[in-house]
């Protein structure tokens, strides 16, 4: 349903996301969830402000939950279809452009994964618990939406389940009330977010800080009793991290970091806005997962605060956080970020050279190629304008773009005030083109 309204797709990549005619300002979440048998009942409340007049708006939301009832701006019940991943709502009567469009959706269901290219995302039950993974597309999983990541707005999540369980969402942690067995927990997110980096995390966890209280971000983590001795020794350099990071990159874009340790085996992390997500297998007491911390990390920066309109811009977030890895390893007395950017350029040399790393097209837009090649990209950047320039570049970027959407043209475009020389030929061979470019010499970097 509402084809004929939408005509061309929001993003090449994923056609059936995202929807025309309103922008998201605010969605407030009351959810409750039981464990035991995985069911969800969820009431919506979305607003926006309309950008044409149309008779009929639509909603990404999973045919796994059933809609019972939708209401516009106040308490006017709507039409409703709900196909195919859409719901469509007629209101009454016309909302001319620049209007208020308030929807409440109530809804109700068995939640699960979405099934796409790239696996199933969204929300998923753990052996004890929950959790959301929805990049790129999974948010529609658990909750009405406008499931794009141009898409951005404040959340106020609230969620009821069984006492026992600990609940995280995005944000802020505001209230909080135990009766008969269940516990709400409202947290509340400002900051404009993606709907795919929106998330809820359910399990046994016992939540504590890190580092001392003199830490300019407050950093958390959620952790199974029994992963705790584990956790303390992979994850204590966190704080060193994110002092690194906030001196290359830019002050910290949110107000606090948590992390979670599921007691569930994780195939990779999972990054979330201002949250990162571990499996049980990423704390082995070894530090085995150091680079994959420090990745997560630096998405906070790369994807949540500064998030891409369209998914062909992808190396935008995995290559500086893939990025970040190097530059984490060099701030740490490890390999330098120039030794590591050419081992992986010998790595990726014996890879098929197949690859456009500014258009990679859906089903190679999360190919570890993306990521290696676009570090290098970054590097070879580096290299070009020496480490000071550089570096004042990313904060530069973080700063201007905070909390709002971008594209390769913008980052592009502010590098090239950076370079006395023009710049286009590094794109071209780096982003633009399929042979992989040869790496340029190693100057004296110093910082």
């Amino acid at each position: 349903m509402g084809s004929r309204f939408y005509d061309a797709p929001i993003d090449d990549y994923l056609p059936q996301n995202g929807n025309r005619g309103y922008r998201v300002s605010r969605y407030e979440l009351e959810l409750n969830y039981k464990v035991a048998s995985n069911r969800l009942a969820g009431r919506a409340v979305i607003t926006a402000v309309t950008t044409a007049e149309r008779p009929r708006y639509s909603l990404d939301l999973s045919q796994a939950l059933a809609v019972s009832k939708v209401l516009v701006n106040g308490n006017k019940a709507a039409k409703y279809h709900h196909q195919r991943g859409k719901l469509t709502v007629t209101p009454r009567g016309r909302i001319p452009a620049g209007g208020m469009l308030q929807l409440v959706v109530q809804y109700a269901g068995a939640p699960k994964p979405v099934r796409g290219p790239w696996g199933e995302v969204g929300w998923e039950e753990l052996t004890e618990g929950a959790l959301v993974a929805s990049q790129p597309n999974g948010a529609a999983s658990w909750f009405p939406c406008d499931d794009h990541p141009s898409s951005k707005a404040s959340y106020r999540i609230s969620i009821t389940t069984d006492t026992p369980y600990y609940t995280l969402a995005n944000g802020n942690l505001v209230g909080k009330q135990t009766k008969a067995g269940q516990t709400t927990w409202v947290y509340e997110q400002a900051e404009p977010m993606a709907t795919y980096l929106a998330t809820v995390q359910i399990g046994r966890y016992r939540k504590h800080r890190l580092g001392d209280h003199h830490t300019p971000v407050p950093m958390y983590a959620a952790v199974p009793t029994t992963l705790r001795a584990a956790f303390d020794h992979d994850f204590a350099r966190q704080p060193e991290m994110m002092s690194v990071f906030s001196d290359r990159f830019g002050p910290y874009p949110f107000q606090s970091y948590s992390v979670v340790v599921t007691e569930d085996e994780l195939e990779i992390p999972i990054e979330a806005q201002g949250l990162s997500i571990f499996g049980a297998n990423h704390c082995d007491g070894r530090s085995g997962a150091e680079r994959l911390v420090a990745h997560e990390l630096a998405h906070q920066w790369f994807g949540n605060s500064l998030t891409i309109q369209h998914w062909c811009d992808i190396w935008l977030h995995e290559g500086f956080a893939c990025y970040a890895e190097w530059i984490w390893s060099e701030a740490a007395g490890g390999a330098s970020a120039d030794q590591l950017a050419r081992a992986a350029w010998h790595t990726l040399r014996r890879e098929p050279q197949d690859i456009v790393v500014g258009d990679p097209g859906p089903t190679l837009m999360f190919d570890d190629r993306i990521y290696k090649r676009g570090a290098l990209t970054l590097h070879t950047l580096r290299l070009e304008l020496g480490d000071t320039t550089f570096f004042r570049l990313i904060r530069d970027w973080t700063a201007r773009h905070r909390h709002a959407s971008v594209s390769t043209e913008e980052f592009t475009d502010l590098a090239g005030h950076y370079s006395m020389a023009p710049l286009h030929p590094l794109w071209q061979t780096w982003l633009y083109s399929e042979p992989l470019p040869q790496l340029p010499p190693a100057g004296q970097k110093t910082r």
